[in-house]
């Protein structure tokens, strides 16, 4: 068992739980970890701990943060639960978000099983123009004859009049203002509260809509593949008025936008007609900061992008053009490359090997530094978030690596608010990959609520993450990564005003049963120094105190 080749030494002599001789395989090169708690210091967004399932049965415990998103809420109904699958599934109208005929029933048992959990929730407010009418579940709607008339009902911003307690569902209209309104009846402070707010995402992925939702964007063909792609000043008008909609009804939502797809929608929004070679990420902050000077509040909060790494490496599935590493592949190449693609969000050194890197950025991505040196150059104070990413190997080691690493870097990042989209079934060692920040010991044992510095001297094959929790200095969180083939030994220096003496051990190994962290006892701590003997692909959590 991997597992058993751990060792957590104190400097001058061995301590605890050490079985070394175990293993005969040399180890890889020594690396220091080096820990400064006086630097970088920085408070740490507990929303970024979020997915966008919220079946118990298949998120770990204690995240933070789920979200109502994806491609079905664009033409969700609140007032009868029916969506539209678009693309994905026919272009059909049905009921397979479920909930019956009640107002909100299909978002309901996960924004109440999140607030129950102390959770926040992002429910996303539709604003492509139109919902869903029927739950036929018969095909393409483009099949009936003026199909938008009979199969959709038309959804605006503002109802223009006082809200009833209950929707009329009989006047063909859905008012987005009095979903709004519903929210904040039903639940009274829930916009405002501090650890489990409810936030609105203004819809998803609007760069696509000519893709996902075809229908409601072209002439209903149905041989049409693409409708009429959204602008530059389209959704700058939409993202004010429903925002503003929002807002009239509690000031205190939290509004994120314009949740992007990815690349190609943040820099020329899916190069739409009104493009003009302009960055569509620096017209929008700048158009919404003019429009909060115009409005004499902010609208916009939280710009909000959606990010799936790009490298296609090679596979044997697909030996021509490689395997996606969101993917399932375990290549050897494709894990390499998995676990290497969390360096895209952050590294300036690092240029993957996609159309990303080699046609977009030509160098390193850096995409969370980037995506703040464009808030600092025209919204200043927009909050960040990635509401969709996923990294590939739910059920494989080499996901839980990558998927740790995320983590570490959102917190070291100052990243707002994060929700993972699973795309395997059971996600085992994604999930675990969570309870290593937020549940290591089965007792939900959490990483600390602020970042320090922690420095690796080999960012290829290794990543540490330090924390502290505010206002008690008696106990430091790391998460120390190795995404080796070979174990390493890591030569950890601590500088903090309290000397630690004892270190709680966790590890998630190929080897943890069903993704699940282990628990590898405790050992003494020397001046602050101590050796972990990393295994090969490993994630250690260290809680260390006096």
């Amino acid at each position: 068992m991997r597992g058993a080749s751990f060792a957590l030494l104190a400097l001058g002599g061995s301590a605890g739980c050490s079985d070394a001789a175990s293993d005969q395989r040399p180890p890889g090169a020594p690396v220091t970890f080096t820990i400064d708690s006086s630097q970088d210091v920085h408070a740490i967004s507990r929303f970024i701990y979020g997915m966008n399932s919220w079946d118990p049965s298949a998120r770990p415990k204690n995240l933070a943060l789920s979200r109502a998103g994806g491609n079905r809420m664009t033409a969700y109904n609140w007032e009868n639960n029916a969506s539209n699958a678009g693309n994905d599934w026919r272009n059909q109208n049905d009921d397979f978000l479920g909930g019956g005929n009640v107002p909100n029933g299909a978002v309901a048992p996960g924004l109440e099983a999140a607030r129950a959990a102390g959770a926040a929730m992002i429910v996303t407010m539709p604003m492509i123009g139109y919902v869903s009418a029927d739950k036929n579940g018969d095909g393409d709607v483009a099949q009936t004859p003026n199909y938008l008339a009979v199969r959709f009902h038309r959804s605006v911003a503002r109802k223009g009049a006082p809200f009833e307690r209950e929707p009329d569902t009989r006047d063909a209209v859905v008012y987005q203002d009095e979903y709004i309104h519903f929210l904040d009846r039903k639940y009274p402070g829930a916009f405002a509260a501090a650890t489990n707010p409810l936030m609105i995402s203004l819809d998803n992925e609007p760069d696509l809509w000519q893709h996902t939702h075809a229908r409601l964007r072209g002439d209903g063909n149905p041989k049409t593949q693409d409708g009429r792609t959204a602008t530059y000043t389209e959704m700058i008008q939409r993202t004010t008025e429903y925002a503003a909609a929002a807002k009239d009804v509690n000031p205190a939502a939290l509004i994120f936008g314009p949740v992007n797809y990815g690349w190609q929608g943040m820099v020329r929004f899916q190069n739409t007609s009104d493009a003009a070679d302009r960055d569509f990420l620096d017209f929008y902050l700048s158009q919404m900061k003019a429009a909060e000077a115009a409005a004499g509040r902010r609208l916009l909060d939280v710009l909000d992008v959606h990010w799936y790494a790009a490298p296609y490496p090679a596979c044997r599935e697909n030996p021509k053009d490689g395997c996606p590493v969101t993917g399932e592949a375990i290549d050897a190449a494709v894990v390499a490359a998995r676990k290497q693609a969390p360096r895209s969000l952050w590294d300036p050194t690092y240029a993957e090997e996609s159309w990303i890197a080699k046609y977009g950025t030509l160098g390193p991505i850096r995409l969370l530094p980037r995506l703040r040196e464009k808030i600092a150059a025209h919204y200043p104070g927009t909050r960040l978030a990635i509401t969709e990413y996923n990294y590939g190997a739910g059920n494989h080691i080499s996901g839980a690596i990558a998927q740790a690493d995320v983590l570490g870097i959102f917190g070291r990042e100052g990243l707002f608010a994060a929700s993972a989209w699973p795309l395997s079934k059971g996600n085992h060692f994604m999930n675990g990959a969570f309870e290593m920040y937020r549940n290591y010991d089965g007792a939900n044992g959490s990483f600390g609520d602020t970042s320090i510095r922690a420095v690796t001297s080999d960012v290829v094959n290794t990543s540490v993450y330090a924390s502290v929790d505010a206002g008690n200095t008696k106990r430091m969180v790391l998460v120390c990564i190795n995404k080796d083939d070979a174990d390493h030994p890591a030569m950890i220096v601590i500088k903090h005003p309290v000397t630690f003496g004892v270190g709680r051990v966790y590890q998630l190994t190929a080897d943890s049963s069903r993704g699940r962290p282990q628990r590898l006892g405790q050992t003494e701590i020397r001046d602050n120094r101590m050796v972990l003997m990393m295994p090969a692909n490993s994630v250690s959590t260290l809680v260390l105190l006096p």
